[in-house]
């Protein structure tokens, strides 16, 4: 497996890659909704607010992860994981978990402090990542399921109550991925 970052020109084989993926777990209009929101990400997030990465076997691709800036009123330096796919014939070999692994070593080399994500606590805890109250850190928009609200300090610091509202990138920025 390597690992890349994206590149712009891929985005639309990244963008099938996430509706081929959803679409065979949650159904087509979720794989619609989540391939045109890595298109809108790929299209209309400024470069220092994403990073994008590809894992490729040979030519054919096996997954693809973003990550994009999460904005606090106070200065902390955060990203959002969201959204990752893993081509579902290598889905349970632990692409995922390396992929998130390989970003996150990443975003330390980039100064991030804290990251965040959106989803099933079962599988984000065993790359680091644990259950935040929302009283801790405010999600950008009303959670559906606030148990999937998770964050992790990228430098083993204890997570400490971030005052004020925080505002993700113009593509997450709908409340139907909240």
């Amino acid at each position: 497996m390597n690992i890349s970052s994206y590149k712009k020109s891929s985005s639309e084989e990244i963008s099938q890659l996430f509706s081929s993926v959803f679409t065979d777990s949650e159904g087509p209009k979720e794989g619609l909704l989540i391939g045109n929101l890595v298109l809108d990400l790929i299209n209309r997030t400024d470069d220092q607010d994403i990073y994008g990465f590809v894992a490729y076997d040979d030519e054919k691709i096996m997954g693809s992860i973003f990550f994009t800036r999460l904005i606090f009123e106070s200065a902390v330096t955060a990203f959002i994981l969201s959204p990752v796919a893993i081509d579902t014939g290598y889905q349970g070999q632990g692409v995922g978990q390396k992929m998130i692994n390989f970003g996150i070593t990443y975003l330390k080399e980039k100064g991030v402090s804290l990251l965040f994500t959106y989803g099933d606590p079962r599988f984000y805890s065993k790359v680091g990542f644990g259950c935040v109250a929302e009283k801790t850190a405010r999600a950008p928009m009303p959670l559906t399921q606030p148990e999937g609200w998770l964050c992790q300090s990228l430098f083993g610091h204890e997570i400490k109550p971030i005052a004020g509202s925080s505002r993700c990138v113009d593509a997450l920025n709908k409340p139907e991925y909240w």
